[in-house]
């Protein structure tokens, strides 16, 4: 039967999984009760994910792995499932307190890896529900996407077709191990043919020399050590804790446009204030950080497809400068130089070859890649929907995202926009980083300042004009 294998990034984030670093991605939503009908019951709620399940089938699948470890594992029906073990009603009405307990236990791998916490009436009367998904099943991208196959463009949708779903039957070890085989023959093969297709014409050989320089530029990149932080690099525990920061999009565009940068630039230059002013108060000096910043490598059409489809570049985010604007500026340079040079392309290429070697190689070279000797933190940016979006009638209003902590990671930083709104979450080790809702008041800090700059610039013409 046909099956999905993980790819080699995908196995990675299985392989970097440990007691103290649970690699699921995840959200925290917030929903406004429905302007007209009654607010959903718990029940109601989890009716309306069930029915919506059949959009995407991952969701009703496990992991199986292959006998004797010969090739990654592959994705079967459960055919154990229920929707029950999956969606859940929250212990807590505070949203900090859902996110924290859902986010502090690992997914159980003897069923689909994902899981749906529903607060259906929050302390402020509003509807919190918070997700999270392996991320050897999902990116951040695809995290929020399949989020949205929970919501529909309008109150009030005609119901969904009814569900026709019945798993398929799983493979059995034998053939798990044939396939297993043929699939890794046939990565050998090709392989083994890949210097003659390259020679084939003068186009192929150019184009594969300018992808292994990419490559290697992305391999030395990645090997350039970081000085692991004190404050950031410390052994962490299971326990997570998201702090939440909500600005108006507007602020951050306004932010790019008078300084002539990109919307990311903006996002890492206010996350490497707040850090700067985070690491001071804990009397740690300020050094530039490296940085790992995820990148969407889908193709156009591919933006539906699970599994991970990112690629990643590393950026020293300067905490040691003090002016805003010239950190901005070395941001905006370094980022623009890496994907000039095709950083993010190389860096995509050297994970797919990870597969071709054996796989106690891949594990090694994956925590290697996911050490603090590798990078101090994660910045990632994850665009959502822009237009209105509700579910069972209630409107979103808030999106917050979760990017996984590897160990000895005791922060990372993703910014979700919806609708007018950019949402930080900032996630982090509970004991080792307490105090991470004062570092979301400084990030906050670092955009107003950059605000009140780039209202300072537009001043400036017309002082002179009205001067002269």
């Amino acid at each position: 039967m046909p099956t999905t294998r993980l790819s080699a990034l995908d196995c990675a984030f299985l392989d970097v999984e440990t007691p103290t670093a649970h690699m699921h991605v995840g959200w925290a939503a917030v929903f406004e009760p429905p302007a007209a009908g009654p607010r959903p019951s718990f029940d109601e709620l989890r009716e309306h994910i069930a029915a919506r399940l059949p959009r995407a089938p991952r969701y009703r699948q496990m992991l199986r792995s292959v006998p004797l470890g010969l090739n990654a594992p592959v994705w079967v029906d459960d055919a154990n499932f229920t929707v029950e073990r999956h969606v859940v009603r929250a212990t807590s009405r505070w949203l900090t307190e859902v996110v924290d307990e859902c986010m502090s236990t690992p997914l159980p791998r003897d069923r689909p890896l994902w899981q749906i916490c529903i607060a259906e009436h929050l302390d402020d009367g509003r509807i919190g529900v918070v997700g999270k998904a392996h991320h050897c099943m999902v990116d951040g991208i695809a995290a929020v996407e399949l989020s949205s196959l929970l919501l529909d463009p309008e109150p009030a949708p005609p119901p969904p077709p009814p569900d026709e779903w019945a798993p398929e039957p799983a493979p059995s070890d034998p053939e798990l191990l044939a396939g297993g085989l043929v699939d890794l023959a046939r990565t050998q093969l090709d392989l083994a043919t890949l210097p003659a297709r390259i020679a084939g014409t003068p186009e192929r050989a150019a184009a594969a020399a300018d992808r292994a320089r990419r490559a290697a530029a992305a391999l030395l990149d990645a090997a350039r050590p970081a000085s692991p932080s004190r404050q950031l690099n410390p052994p962490i525990s299971p326990r997570r804790h998201l702090g939440l920061l909500a600005r108006p999009l507007d602020d951050l565009l306004q932010i790019k446009r008078t300084f002539d940068v990109k919307l990311n630039d903006v996002l890492l230059g206010v996350a490497a204030a707040g850090v700067r002013e985070f690491l001071r108060e804990q009397g740690e000096d300020p050094v530039r950080l490296k940085t790992m910043v995820p990148v969407n490598v889908r193709d156009s059409g591919q933006e539906g497809e699970l599994g991970n489809q990112i690629s990643f570049m590393f950026v020293d985010l300067p905490c040691d400068e003090p002016d805003p604007i010239r950190r901005l500026s070395d941001i905006h340079l370094a980022t623009s130089e890496r994907k000039r040079m095709g950083g993010p392309e190389g860096a995509n290429d050297v994970v797919r070859s990870i597969g071709l070697v054996p796989s106690p190689v891949q594990r090694f070279v994956s925590r290697l890649l996911a050490s603090p000797q590798a990078f101090n933190l994660v910045v990632s940016n994850i665009p959502g929907p822009r237009e209105e979006l509700y579910m069972r009638g209630c409107p979103i209003v808030e999106a917050y995202p979760v990017v996984p902590l590897a160990d000895r990671h005791a922060l990372s930083i993703g910014v979700t926009t919806i609708r007018d709104g950019a949402f930080f979450g900032l996630y982090a080790d509970r004991d080792s980083l307490p105090e991470v809702d004062v570092l979301a008041g400084h990030v906050e800090g670092a955009i107003e300042e950059l605000v009140e700059l780039s209202r300072d610039r537009f001043a400036e013409p017309v002082v002179a004009a009205e001067g002269g």
